[in-house]
This record gives C-alpha cells, sequence and structure tokens, in this order.
C-alpha cells in the first residue's frame, strides 16, 4: 500500500470535484447588492452528511437539515445570507422547508435530498417572496463555487475556499470546500457554515466519522469572540463520480481520505480565525505535553479564547501573564512548575518561572500577521493547536450597530 499524496490545488473551490454546480444571486436579504443567495447542486445522488452547532437554540435550517441527514441521496444545499431564519418557532421551520422545496424545483430532484442553511440577523423571517423569485433566477454552473463562497459572506471580508486532490496507486478523487464565519466564532462549530463536497465514493458510515474527526480538530478549535450560533453546521456530499471502490474504514485511499479532510478544514478554520471581525492578527495556540489530547484542546482553546490573550496580542504588549492565567482556569490538568512558555521562538517562563528575555524580540513576533504561543506542560505526550485572533476596536463598532 502507497501512502497517498495529498495536493492543494490552484483556485480550487467546492465545485472543482467532478459533478458539482452551483450558482448565486441577489435576492434582496443584503442592503449592499451583494449575491445573497445561492444553491450547490450534484449531477448524482450523494452520500451526505453532517456536524451541527452545539447551541441548545436551533435555528430553522439546522432543525430541517439534521433531520435529513445522514442521507445517500442528497442532491443539493441552498443556502442564503442575510438573514439566520432562527428563533421563529413553526414559520422559521415552515420558511425553511419552502426554500428546501423551491430549490428542489429549480434542479428537479425530490424535496428530501436538499438541505437548506441560513446566516444573517436573527429574529427576522425570510422574505420568501424574494427568496422563490431569487432562486428562480438562478443559473448553475461548474465555475460558481467561486461565487457561492462569497454569497455566504455576511461580514467575512473575504471568502474562504479550498480543494485538495488524493492520488495513491489505487486512484484518487478530490474534496473542494468553502466556509464563512468571522464573529459569533468559538470552539464547539461556532456564525460559521462550511460546506464540503467530493467525488470520491464513500460508505455512509465511514463519511460520518471522517467528517466528525475532521471538524474536532479544525473549526472547534477556533474563536474569535466566545460566541457561537444557532445557524452552525459542516455538510459534506460524496457523489462518486471519481469512479473508486467506495472508501471505508479498510480501504486503501481510508488514511488518504481522512487526511485530506483534515487539511482542508484546517485550511478553512483558519482562515475564518485570520478573517475575525476587525481581526489584524491570527493567534497559533499550540499545547504538547499533556496528559491526553482532551486536556491539550481544552487548554489551548482556552488561551485562543481569551479576552486578554487576544488584546495583549492586539497591543503587541509581552504580557505572557494573561496565556498562563488563561491557562490555569482552562480545566486542564497542570503542573504550575513544569509549565513552559514560547512566543515565537522565545521562551518565556521555564518550569514555571519567568526568564530574561529581549522585549524588543518578541514585540516583533506580536507585530506580526501571525502570532505562534507555544506551551509545553511537560506531563504527558498529548498535544492540541487552536486558532484565534486579535481583539480589536473594530469588534466592537461592527457588532455595536449590526443591525443598524
Amino acid at each position: 500500500m502507497t501512502k497517498a499524496e495529498i495536493s492543494f490545488l490552484n483556485q480550487g473551490t467546492i465545485t472543482t470535484p467532478a459533478g458539482f454546480l452551483a450558482g448565486v444571486t441577489h435576492a434582496g436579504l443584503k442592503k449592499n447588492g451583494a449575491a445573497d443567495l445561492g444553491i450547490l447542486y450534484s449531477e448524482a445522488p450523494c452520500v451526505a452528511a453532517g456536524v451541527f452547532t452545539a447551541n441548545r437554540i436551533k435555528a430553522a435550517p439546522v432543525v430541517v437539515t439534521s433531520k435529513r441527514l445522514p442521507s445517500e441521496a442528497a442532491r443539493a444545499i441552498v443556502v442564503n445570507s442575510g438573514c439566520a431564519n432562527a428563533s421563529l418557532g413553526e414559520a422559521g421551520l415552515k420558511d425553511a422547508a419552502k426554500m428546501a422545496e423551491l430549490a428542489a424545483g429549480k434542479t428537479d430532484v425530490p424535496v428530501e435530498s436538499v438541505l437548506v442553511a441560513s446566516t444573517g440577523v436573527i429574529g427576522r423571517r425570510l422574505p420568501m417572496e424574494l427568496i422563490g423569485a431569487g432562486i428562480a433566477k438562478i443559473s448553475l454552473s461548474k465555475d460558481g463555487g467561486h461565487e457561492l463562497a462569497r454569497a455566504i459572506m455576511t461580514t467575512d471580508t473575504r471568502p474562504k475556499e479550498a480543494a485538495v486532490t488524493v492520488r495513491d496507486s489505487d486512484g484518487g478523487f478530490t474534496i473542494g470546500g468553502i466556509a464563512k464565519g468571522s464573529g459569533m466564532i468559538h470552539p464547539d462549530l461556532a456564525t460559521l457554515l462550511c460546506f464540503l463536497a467530493t467525488d470520491a465514493a464513500v460508505s455512509i458510515d465511514f463519511l460520518k466519522c471522517a467528517l466528525k474527526e475532521a471538524v474536532a480538530v479544525s473549526f472547534n478549535m477556533v474563536s474569535v469572540d466566545g460566541d457561537t450560533s444557532p445557524n452552525d453546521m459542516a455538510l459534506i456530499m460524496a457523489n462518486g463520480r471519481a469512479g473508486n471502490e467506495p472508501i471505508t474504514g479498510g480501504s486503501n485511499l481510508t488514511e488518504g481520505f481522512r487526511e485530506a479532510l483534515k487539511e482542508l478544514c484546517i485550511h478553512l478554520a483558519k482562515g475564518i480565525a485570520a478573517d475575525g471581525e476587525g481581526a489584524s492578527k491570527l493567534i497559533t495556540v499550540t499545547v504538547s505535553g499533556a496528559i491526553s489530547p482532551e486536556e491539550a484542546k481544552l487548554a489551548a482553546r482556552t488561551i485562543a479564547a481569551s479576552p486578554l490573550v487576544k488584546t495583549a496580542v492586539h497591543g503587541s504588549d509581552p504580557n505572557w501573564g494573561r496565556v498562563i492565567a488563561a491557562l490555569g482556569r482552562s480545566g486542564a490538568e497542570v503542573v504550575e512548575e513544569r509549565i513552559d512558555l514560547y512566543i515565537g521562538d522565545t521562551c518565556l517562563v521555564r518550569a514555571g518561572l519567568p526568564l530574561p528575555f529581549d522585549e524588543r524580540e518578541v514585540i516583533k513576533v506580536l507585530d506580526s500577521q501571525e502570532v505562534p504561543i507555544k506551551v509545553s506542560l511537560n506531563l504527558g505526550t498529548a498535544s492540541a493547536t487552536a486558532w484565534g485572533c486579535d481583539l480589536s476596536r473594530e469588534y466592537v463598532t461592527i457588532n455595536s450597530d449590526y443591525t443598524t
């Protein structure tokens, strides 16, 4: 068995895999006239799976879509931005179901095969007349993935999209994806949407496990502001157009698929963290030497989510005590006398005690667009990485007049 070769594709997007098309339109939900409604369509039935928000308040699209997954006959995703269709009771559920029905009519597929997603302001009804007119105008194309990546944006400043190929002696396939999220982002799939498509043939049980594993090390390790959304979801569709033998837990392509999906999701997740509302810096927190992977994740996520760590990074303040304080309250097992802390390549704390350091060198790292923080607990062998961003005045500005 040869190890699969994984490569990112230039200009890759969700419609890069064979058999997927997409299209968008401006339906009138966004005030700026940008595209706000789109459809992803597969030319063949798909095995599909999803992971959904941990928020106990579930938006109508989450309720509708989660009931249709997992599936072996998914054909399309219809998605809007500018309105979350959340906290609206039966009316919201009715609108979400109608949105799927309209997309099913447009693409000539069974309504049960259409998944639905929304993002935007909570508590406002979808303007269904605009949605219906917009869906009717959508034209699907092979290059439509790039437009779909933009249509799902809300406060995002740039689209997040990519595709990877996997090749080995048994054949190959492609996985593409798009994601959106800039604010209301916190571990446990937080307002985050991710859509993934692959032309690989896969078993449904394997696809569910692979998606869950990929989300655990990517989107669930991102924090912008500590809030989670009722609308968060990550969906994956596999149409088998690559012609490979179906991938199961024991197939030669199994590890290649798992690793490629993880790499793609991490790439998209880092894009979300770097594009956090008002952010100017990406923070990468790596915790090693933990007693278990769960402990490492807990520590890394807490540090990345800490408002005081975020503001220190924003101001390029080498106040490493904020990292230690966040670590201590994380709930992870720590022994102070064993902690080592680095910012960049500079060790600031060794065995729990401060070291003299060149403040100018550390500030230089903190001034960079990517700020690496590394903590070794020296208790075990487990490690984890989380991603966050700095917290700026612009974040407050964006969210103080979001609906006005």
